[in-house]
């Protein structure tokens, strides 16, 4: 089992920065695949980025790309995304997830089987 708690969402003006953390623990040796996703009530949750740890290879949906940046700090277990430039239409539930054993990640969510509670990022104009 592996628990995913995530941190750093507030409310900001637009142009602000946020940083969200993401602490793993548990079993997390196979969680290989790591990312971000959002979710405003009523709409499907959506990809923010996607990573692969054991290479660092990165991945965003189109609205974020050149504004938000997913790391990995493999010592501590945890994942961040920081945040530049938002935007009213980033407000959203954001959330973290990991691909366990048999899940392979991607841009779906169907493609991770963990995931944290979430944590409120709300963007004003």
């Amino acid at each position: 089992q592996v628990r995913l708690v995530e941190s750093g969402g507030d409310s900001v003006q637009a142009g602000g920065s946020l940083r969200l953390s993401c602490a793993a623990s548990g079993d997390t040796s196979n969680t290989d695949f790591m990312a971000w996703f959002r979710q405003v009530a009523g709409k499907e949750r959506e990809r923010v980025a996607t990573i692969y740890i054991p290479i660092g290879s990165t991945s965003y949906g189109d609205s974020v790309k050149s504004r938000f940046i997913i790391s990995h700090n493999n010592a501590e277990n945890m994942l961040y995304l920081q945040m530049n430039s938002l935007k009213p239409e980033d407000t959203a539930m954001y959330y973290c997830a990991a691909a366990g054993t048999g899940f392979y990640g991607g841009p779906a969510p169907r493609g991770y089987n963990y995931w944290g509670q979430g944590t409120q990022v709300t963007v004003s104009s």
